[in-house]
C-alpha cells in the first residue's frame, strides 16, 4: 500500500473510531438504563439503514472519480469538514472550548434516559448510532472517492475502527473515557484538511510537487498554522 493510501486508511480509522466511540457511549447508556435487548435492536436497525445507504452510494463512485469536477467538489467538502474538526480541536487545546468527555456524556445520557419511556430509549440508541454512522459513511465515501484503491483503503480503515471499538466495548462494558479522543480529533482535522486542499488543488488542475507526497508537507504546514493559532489563543484574553 502506498503512503497516500496508508494516510487515507489511517485517517478513516481515526475519524471512524471517534464517531464509533460516541455511538458506543449512547448504546451503553441505553443498555444499562433500559435493557440490552432494546439497545442492541436499535443499534442493529441503524446499521441496516447505514448498509442500505452504502449499497446505494458505493457502486456509483468508480464511475465518478476520474471527473475533475467531482474531485473538486469532494475536495471542497473535505476541506469544510476538516476545517470544522480542526477549528474545534484548536479551541479545545487552547482552553476556549470544553474538552470532549465521554464519561460526562454517558452520565448525562443515563440521567435523561431514567426519565424517558422505552420507545424514547430505543429512539435514542437508534438515532445515536445512525447519526454517528452517517458521519462515518460520509467520511469513508469522501476519502474513498479520490481515485482507484482509495475506497478500499478508507473502508478498510473504518472497518478496523468498528472492529476495535466493538471488541473493546464488549470487554469493558463502559464508556471509553481513556481513548485520547481530543487528540484523535486534532489529528483527523489536520489530515482531512490536508486531503481537502490536495484534492481541491487537483480539481483545479494544480500539479503538486512530489505528487502524493504533497499530502504530508501540506499536513505539516497545517500543523504549524494550528499550533501557532493555538498558542496565540492561549496568550490572548478570552472574549467577553
Amino acid at each position: 500500500m502506498t503512503p497516500h493510501l496508508l494516510a487515507i486508511a489511517a485517517t478513516a480509522f481515526l475519524a471512524s473510531a471517534v464517531e464509533m466511540v460516541e455511538a458506543l457511549t449512547i448504546v451503553l447508556a441505553v443498555g444499562i438504563t433500559r435493557g440490552w435487548g432494546r439497545a442492541l435492536l436499535a443499534a442493529l436497525c441503524a446499521v441496516v439503514v447505514l448498509a442500505a445507504i452504502v449499497a446505494v452510494a458505493g457502486p456509483r463512485l468508480p464511475a465518478l472519480v476520474e471527473n475533475h469536477w467531482v474531485r473538486l467538489v469532494v475536495g471542497l467538502i473535505a476541506l469544510y469538514v476538516g476545517f470544522s474538526w480542526l477549528r474545534k480541536a484548536i479551541l479545545r487545546a487552547a482552553g476556549r472550548k470544553a474538552l470532549h468527555d465521554e464519561a460526562a456524556i454517558f452520565a448525562r445520557e443515563r440521567a435523561t434516559l431514567e426519565h424517558e419511556g422505552g420507545s424514547a430509549a430505543f429512539a435514542t440508541a437508534f438515532n445515536g448510532v445512525l447519526v454517528e454512522g452517517v458521519e462515518v459513511v460520509a467520511i469513508v465515501l469522501a476519502l474513498g472517492s479520490a481515485g482507484t484503491g482509495t475506497l478500499r483503503a478508507a473502508a478498510g480503515g473504518a472497518a478496523s475502527a468498528l472492529l476495535a471499538v466493538v471488541i473493546v466495548g464488549l470487554i469493558v462494558h463502559r464508556p471509553l473515557a481513556r481513548v485520547p479522543e481530543n487528540l484523535m480529533k486534532y489529528v483527523v482535522g489536520v489530515m482531512v484538511t490536508a486531503f481537502g486542499i490536495f484534492w481541491t488543488g487537483e480539481g483545479l488542475g494544480v500539479g503538486w510537487p512530489a505528487s502524493d507526497v504533497a499530502l504530508f508537507y501540506l499536513a505539516g504546514a497545517i500543523v504549524l498554522v494550528a499550533l501557532t493559532t493555538q498558542s496565540l489563543l492561549r496568550r490572548s484574553p478570552a472574549p467577553g
